[in-house]
């Protein structure tokens, strides 16, 4: 089922987009941190976002810059402002299409049906994995943290990927050894521990620290939010 995040402030708007998007049998959710949009984001992993302009806090051609760091994901803008300037604004920051209010929600549905079969009849989706601020792009092995974007090796993505999906549970090396074989990695104790140090540091240098907690004898985790 594809899901959809809405963002817009105006709470009628809101949720009669996502009351038509769901009688379509999409997924919808509509934001509720307008000033941390962009966890909210990665915290759903959408397939498709529609994204008002005049949004609370920052407006929406800075979130659309924001989430192009992380997601290629498809964008529609929604605006009642639709002169020449805003258009050709929304092209430049990287959307995907523009609907003007009042518009009619059968030709909204018509336009998210049209990209969602673009985007997706002839590639995948990419997967999201955000904690502490820090989101995980399993699709391109790189994780971005405050607007930076730090590629990984094919077995730290994985390493972190097991990692994240395992938040606040403690994975033991033998766990982590077994999910890098699936990658035909030969991974030894040693490999794994140069593995786990060379992503600790890349994660350190982006400027979290303590992000990858080791209990000694049992593993490694990813704790709550300090």
């Amino acid at each position: 089922m594809y899901k959809i995040l809405i963002v817009e402030d105006d709470e009628i708007i809101a949720g009669a987009i996502q009351k038509e998007i769901r009688s379509w049998g999409y997924d919808a959710r509509q934001a509720e941190d307008f000033e941390h949009v962009l966890q909210e984001f990665a915290s759903y992993d959408p397939q498709l976002v529609l994204l008002d302009i005049g949004l609370p806090f920052y407006n929406g051609f800075y979130w659309c810059g924001e989430i192009r760091k992380v997601s290629r994901v498809p964008i529609i803008f929604i605006s009642s402002a639709a002169d020449s300037m805003n258009i050709i604004m929304v092209m430049n920051m990287g959307g995907d299409d523009f609907l003007v209010k009042p518009f009619d929600l059968k030709v909204m549905t018509a336009k998210v049906q049209a990209l969602l079969r673009r985007t997706y009849d002839f590639g995948g989706k990419t997967d999201l994995l955000e904690h502490r601020g820090l989101i995980l792009n399993v699709g391109d092995a790189s994780f971005s943290y405050q607007g930076r974007r730090i590629e990984l090796t094919k077995n730290e993505n994985r390493i972190l990927q097991t990692l994240m999906e395992q938040k606040g549970r403690i994975v033991s090396r033998e766990a982590l050894m077994r999910r890098l074989w699936e990658t035909d990695s030969f991974v030894d104790e040693n490999t794994l521990t140069v593995n786990v140090t060379r992503l600790r540091r890349k994660i350190d240098q982006a400027g979290i620290r303590d992000f990858i907690a080791t209990r000694k004898g049992a593993g490694y985790m990813i704790g709550e939010e300090p």
